[in-house]
């Protein structure tokens, strides 16, 4: 869904690129695979260094942007990946990384993810430090994935603005991966932002029901070819995956219409200054119709345009307010 070129197409300024560890891979190479897709994502920014630059703060977005150039933000998404060690997320942050989802769908050493087991009633002790500690050296708290509790614990420890990368609203389609009214209100009071995700299981309950049911069914198959193969997930995906794509490709998916539905949605309850785009491009299975890739971003402004949104308010959504979050957490 995403590259340099198409980028510059769409008119992307500033990118935010999750480096994710699947949680099935053995816990001993969690570490070791984050820092190799941290060093891959640096290898491409050096060689194409005229187009695109590393931004390690609010600042730098900006200064980044004002030459020409696309900004690069390095997040990490799923905590899991730092265990239970204060020290693998001062490495990370050493390595150039700005924000941390703090759970994926599984559960970890942080708190609780929405789609995983209840482990802590929230966030942990350990996940208590983390995230004041992410305040201190100025790292971004990124709360999608979370359960609804370990959300409010986090507005509880947080005294910076937390993100919420990549959800969508509960009220339009009641799934607990999405953002309930009370947790907006949590929000709002937070100063924080929500990105709107693109993913058409998140958009529409019918939708969501048929691709998550395929989903469940790939990762049983997955987790069985996987201890199969002396826990190789690679090798499990390379027999099964392009079988359940072609299946999820058949479902019916909403459009572009349904993401600014929930983007509306947000900011009738945030505010114009919490609602960002969490597009998740190369993190989805499909996309909606109208929002194939990267390309079609001026879509979403045109598409607000349409219904009525001042340029002022647009440009808030389409990225200012994600700037201003990266500015006062970072720097």
């Amino acid at each position: 869904h995403i590259d340099l070129p198409r980028m510059e197409e769409g008119g992307v300024k500033a990118q935010v690129f999750a480096c994710w560890v699947d949680p099935d891979v053995s816990p001993g190479q969690w570490e070791k695979y984050t820092l190799d897709m941290i060093a891959r994502i640096k290898e491409q920014v050096e060689l194409y260094g005229d187009r695109i630059e590393i931004a390690l703060s609010g600042k730098d977005i900006r200064r980044i942007i004002g030459r020409g150039r696309i900004a690069a933000i390095i997040g990490v998404e799923g905590g899991h990946v730092i265990g239970s060690s204060l020290e693998r997320l001062y490495e990370l942050y050493r390595a150039g990384v700005r924000c941390l989802t703090l759970t994926w769908t599984n559960s970890n050493e942080i708190g609780d993810s929405g789609d995983g087991e209840r482990r802590w009633g929230g966030l942990s002790d350990f996940g208590k430090k983390v995230v004041r500690e992410m305040n201190r050296v100025g790292m971004v708290v990124d709360c999608s994935h979370a359960s609804a509790q370990t959300v409010w614990d986090v507005f509880q420890e947080s005294e910076r603005p937390v993100l919420l990368s990549h959800s969508c609203m509960a009220a339009i389609c009641d799934i607990p991966r999405n953002v309930s009214d009370d947790l907006l209100r949590g929000l709002k009071d937070n100063g924080g932002v929500v990105g709107i995700n693109f993913f058409p299981a998140f958009l529409e309950s019918e939708c969501h029901r048929r691709i998550m049911g395929l989903w469940n069914e790939y990762r049983k198959e997955r987790k069985e070819l996987s201890l199969r193969y002396g826990g190789d997930t690679r090798r499990a995906d390379r027999e099964i995956m392009d079988g359940y794509l072609d299946r999820v490709r058949e479902v019916p998916v909403p459009g572009l219409g349904e993401v600014v539905d929930h983007i509306e949605y947000a900011a009738s309850r945030l505010g114009l200054e919490g609602v960002g785009l969490g597009s998740d491009f190369d993190g989805i299975m499909v996309t909606p119709a109208g929002l194939e890739d990267v390309t079609k971003m001026p879509a979403v402004a045109a598409e607000l345009g349409r219904r009525g949104w001042a340029n002022e308010d647009i440009e808030k959504v389409m990225g200012l307010n994600l700037l201003r979050l990266f500015e006062q957490v970072c720097g």
